[in-house]
């Protein structure tokens, strides 16, 4: 190969790696996806939650998350999950309706197309359950109450 060839494969080589694009970190697994399901038929909504790799049964839709990815709090919010839902058919068996992301941002992107119920992603949790809250502030033993400021009494 040629010096000017070797120069110029180097040179576009440099150049791809520079226009890759900015590195994201590796996504955040979360160990519960939640979603939200709707019965078309009664129009009851419920939010639940399921542990990834575990099945829980919304109807006749049985839910099962492999994966459930949020980005660190440096990254844009995106908020993934590979499901597979499957169908109990009235003969009791049992269909694959739908293996594939759901995106929280999108999710009629991937939507479950099912005559009576939908199910979406809501999100990914660090536990089932409400969110705990934020613990109080603490405070030392030794620290003294603030209290409110005294006005003095306005004078005649």
């Amino acid at each position: 190969m040629s010096s000017k060839r070797r120069t110029a494969v180097r040179l576009l080589s440099s150049a791809v790696l520079l226009l890759a694009g900015k590195a994201f970190a590796a996504p955040i697994n979360n160990p519960v996806a939640e979603f939200t399901g709707l019965d078309k038929i009664t129009g009851r909504t419920i939010t639940f939650d399921v542990l990834v790799d575990e099945t829980v049964q919304f109807g006749a839709l049985q839910v099962t998350p492999r994966v459930c990815h949020t980005r660190p709090p440096t990254e844009p919010a995106q908020t993934t999950a590979f499901v597979e839902v499957d169908e109990i058919t009235l003969s009791n068996e049992i269909q694959r309706i739908f293996t594939g992301w759901m995106f929280e941002a999108s999710p009629g992107l991937n939507a479950i197309e099912h005559p009576v119920y939908d199910v979406w992603l809501v999100g990914c949790k660090l536990q089932m359950g409400e969110e705990p809250e934020a613990p109080p502030p603490e405070t030392s033993p030794d620290a003294v109450p603030e209290l409110p400021a005294l006005t003095e009494p306005p004078e005649d």
